[in-house]
């Protein structure tokens, strides 16, 4: 259980996690989740978000190496970029109605993740937001998208089937460029 002097905090934004990992519960009253908080906290395994954090910031989560699950409540509107990259261990990850744009690199290296749910509420795909991450196997993109950026799904190993809708405008250069086993694109 975590405990308030593990949090540096400053206007309701968690700025930096001091504490030693493990199953860590996020303060009531925090509304955002600023750049690097938790980046290389290797022993962080579990998260809880409280309702009311609206925003994921850049680098938050990167290279928490033993983090295996996270729900983002449905108070969050973004995810920066690079968010929970290098999330080698998360294979669960629970994306809200609310989030409307998922930032570049935002799941990279994320090599666990084997399925993801992108939220109609999600208008743009940055890019590399989940380059590397081997263990995805397919995926639907909703009908909100229209922009898939540069590299979005490069090096997603085993992904075999893709969805693509008609509202998308703009599919970035390399967007699927080493996917090995990609057999279908339905557009």
């Amino acid at each position: 259980m975590s405990n308030a002097k593990e949090f540096f905090i400053e206007n309701g934004v968690l700025k930096k996690y001091k504490g030693s990992g493990g199953d860590v519960t996020i303060p009531d009253g925090v509304t955002s989740i600023g750049n690097s908080a938790f980046s290389y906290c290797k022993s962080l395994a579990s998260i809880t978000i409280p309702d009311g954090v609206t925003s994921i910031g850049d680098d938050a989560f990167s290279y928490c190496e033993s983090l295996t699950s996270i729900t983002i409540p449905d108070s969050v509107t973004s995810i920066g970029m690079n968010a929970f990259w290098g999330c080698k261990s998360l294979a669960i990850i629970t994306i809200p109605d609310s989030v409307t744009s998922i930032g570049a690199g935002a799941l990279q290296c994320c090599g666990k993740l084997t399925n993801i749910t992108i939220p109609n509420s999600v208008t743009s795909i940055g890019m590399n937001a989940f380059w590397g991450c081997g263990g995805l196997t397919s995926i639907t993109i909703p009908e909100s998208v229209a922009c898939i950026g540069n590299d979005a799904f490069q090096y997603c190993r085993s992904l075999a089937s893709i969805t693509i809708p008609d509202g998308v405008t703009s599919i970035g250069a390399e967007a699927f460029s080493g996917c090995e086993k990609l057999a279908s694109i339905t557009m």
